[in-house]
């Protein structure tokens, strides 16, 4: 329900789903400028566990390489929350490393209290960029218009309310069709609904046109052209719970990524795409328990190590966290160096428990 202190007319202002949630997420009294931050809602693998911080920080030492070892490396916490990835990865390089590089946080809301005073915060990202530019579960919020199929079989622009209501609006524009026909058809079948991409494919290429040399990494909810949802993906997230989605400010506002549509929008240069369990396999976070004999031998170690096997599984879970999707996409390396940076995140990593 609206907030009884709303303007009424502001309530009853029917706007697309991409203006709407643009204000309940970034405007002035947006979700994302909240004191709680992100973390007050929703957790995220940078929160689940600090193997991942280190997994990126161990991602950017071989971008380090690949580049030559730069005299200045450059990391870039897109998205950044409260800069816990930032100050995970600063914390977690080698020395010789930490000393080279300059961090960037980028995000809407404010400085927080505390952060390490080495990592520059900013609210546009840099340009200029020489090391890894990584966006963590940034372009699900990134907003998208939203397509539902009308009762004569054609889809039309969804408008939403302060509140939450929907009615069908206008029909779609030309480069929305053509999107649409591209990467997620949608059959004449009233109801069925897709969210377009077109803004985010947009986000994605700026933000890889800012990487001079180095590699740009987008992780997020995603879907491919093979399997799209048949109603979207539009949803909600308030207190470590899932809503409905209302743009009033009170939630996060999400919706899956189509990856494979951000792929092609840029070109000239070396593209994957792959889950976060291979990912991460391949910057060596697994599951594998410690052996038991280890229990009786140091069972303080052992109790460490076990804790560290269960994060893990959990940032791995094909059905869970490690099934996110990481797209990665080179810039200013040698086709040898970036596929050889590339094959390095294919490790064959066994998954099985030693006894």
């Amino acid at each position: 329900m609206a907030d009884d202190t709303v303007d009424p007319r502001r309530v009853e202002t029917w706007r697309g789903w991409r203006a709407a949630a643009e204000e309940a997420l970034y405007g002035p009294d947006g979700f994302y400028r909240r004191p709680e931050g992100p973390a007050g809602h929703f957790r995220t693998s940078v929160h689940a566990s600090p193997l991942f911080a280190a997994a990126v920080a161990r991602l950017l030492c071989r971008v380090d390489e690949a580049l030559g070892r730069p005299a200045v490396l450059d990391f870039v916490d897109m998205a950044a929350g409260r800069g816990e990835l930032a100050a995970g990865v600063l914390a977690a390089l080698p020395a010789d490393v930490a000393a080279r590089a300059r961090v960037h946080a980028v995000e809407v809301a404010a400085r927080p209290g505390g952060l390490d005073e080495r990592i520059e915060w900013r609210t546009e990202l840099p340009r200029g960029i020489t090391g890894l530019l990584f966006a963590n579960e940034w372009l699900d919020n990134v907003p998208v218009e939203v397509a539902e199929v009308d009762s004569e079989g054609v889809a039309r622009r969804v408008l939403v309310r302060r509140d939450g209501a929907e009615r069908l609006g206008e029909p779609l524009t030309d480069a929305e069709e053509r999107w649409l026909a591209r990467w997620w058809p949608l059959p004449a079948e009233p109801g069925l609904r897709a969210e377009i991409g077109l803004t985010r494919d947009a986000a994605w290429a700026d933000a890889v046109s800012r990487v001079e040399r180095g590699l740009a990494v987008a992780v997020d909810y995603a879907h491919t052209a093979a399997a799209r949802p048949p109603f979207g993906t539009l949803t909600g997230f308030r207190d470590g719970r899932e809503t409905p989605p209302v743009p009033d400010g009170s939630c996060d506002i999400t919706s899956h990524v189509a990856l494979d549509a951000c792929a092609a929008s840029t070109t000239g240069a070396a593209v994957r795409l792959m889950s976060q369990r291979d990912a991460l396999r391949g910057l060596g976070v697994t599951g594998v328990r410690p052996p038991l004999a280890l229990a009786s031998a140091r069972p303080a170690e052992y109790v460490r190590a076990l804790a560290r096997a269960g994060e893990a599984a959990e940032l791995t879970a094909p059905d869970g966290l490690g099934g996110f999707g990481w797209l990665l996409r080179s810039a200013g390396l040698r086709e040898t160096d970036a596929e050889a940076l590339f094959a390095a995140l294919f490790v064959d990593v066994p998954d099985h428990e030693e006894h």
